[in-house]
């Protein structure tokens, strides 16, 4: 089937890759999209390690912002981010708000344009401190920085019992083999300026909302949406966190109609 020319790129969430994405790729190739999934900087099929090679947001995030460079001008995207790949998501549409027809978080973390990125995981580790039971995290010292570099790592009862417990077997285990260190990036959010209203703000938002997402709740995901007010909002009864992999078709569906609704 030829691919329409509508681009969707997605963009996993902390610690996953392209990978996750396998089953959504598939599914929208075959209805003639034209979709790229990518890895972020140390995840997935990246070589580059951790607090080795990758120690800041922006390198992090580099491979989406290189991608969104090569869109041609006059060309309109649709960015689909997953939970943490959220930021990422706004730091394209904040460089790159010409070239989004519609940005999709799917469970994503969704900031504001009022304060620093980072001042959403202040405010959720006020509200929701259990979101973030289950992560374990390590201190790591590098040359130059003033504050420890801290890498967090999801153990195998995380996994499936807050992030993968409508999946099956398979992705599971394929998710205890693929999943890897990462980094929520304290320092580098904390200090960075706001998203901006005219550039981040101004491109249409759509929120998915996983009905039974047991790591970025129900309740969680709607209290960002209360802070940072999207355009839509759809929702997927019976999805944990990873939708793409728990209800690919119910996604697709979405994402099919985010399409249809915002391509002109």
């Amino acid at each position: 089937m030829s691919e329409r020319p509508t681009k969707i790129i997605l963009v996993h969430g902390s610690g996953h890759g392209a990978w996750c994405w396998y089953k959504v790729v598939a599914a929208l190739k075959s209805q003639g999209y034209s979709v790229t999934a990518i890895d972020l900087a140390a995840c997935g099929s990246d070589p580059r390690r951790m607090a080795v090679d990758v120690t800041t947001f922006e390198e992090y995030a580099q491979p989406l912002m290189d991608l969104m460079a090569s869109v041609p001008e006059g060309e309109k995207i649709v960015l689909v981010a997953h939970s943490f790949a959220g930021l990422s998501l706004a730091s394209a549409m904040d460089a790159f708000p010409e070239k989004i027809a519609v940005a999709v978080f799917v469970t994503a973390i969704l900031p504001d344009t009022v304060h620093a990125p980072w001042h959403i995981f202040q405010q959720t580790f006020e509200h929701f401190p259990e979101i973030f039971s289950g992560i374990k995290t390590e201190s790591v010292a590098i040359p130059g920085r003033s504050a420890p570099f801290i890498i967090a790592t999801s153990d195998p009862e995380f996994l499936a019992t807050r992030l993968y417990q409508n999946c099956s077997m398979e992705d599971l285990t394929l998710a205890k083999m693929m999943v890897r260190p990462t980094s929520f990036f304290q320092e580098d959010l904390s200090k960075r300026a706001a998203f901006s209203e005219e550039r981040y703000g101004s491109v249409d938002k759509v929120f998915v909302l996983c009905g039974e997402d047991a790591a970025l709740t129900p309740d969680y995901q709607r209290w960002m949406m209360e802070k940072s007010p999207v355009k839509e909002v759809m929702e997927i009864n019976g999805a944990d966190h990873m939708a793409m992999l728990s209800k690919p078709r119910e996604l697709c569906q979405c994402i099919a109609a985010i399409v249809n609704s915002y391509i002109r």
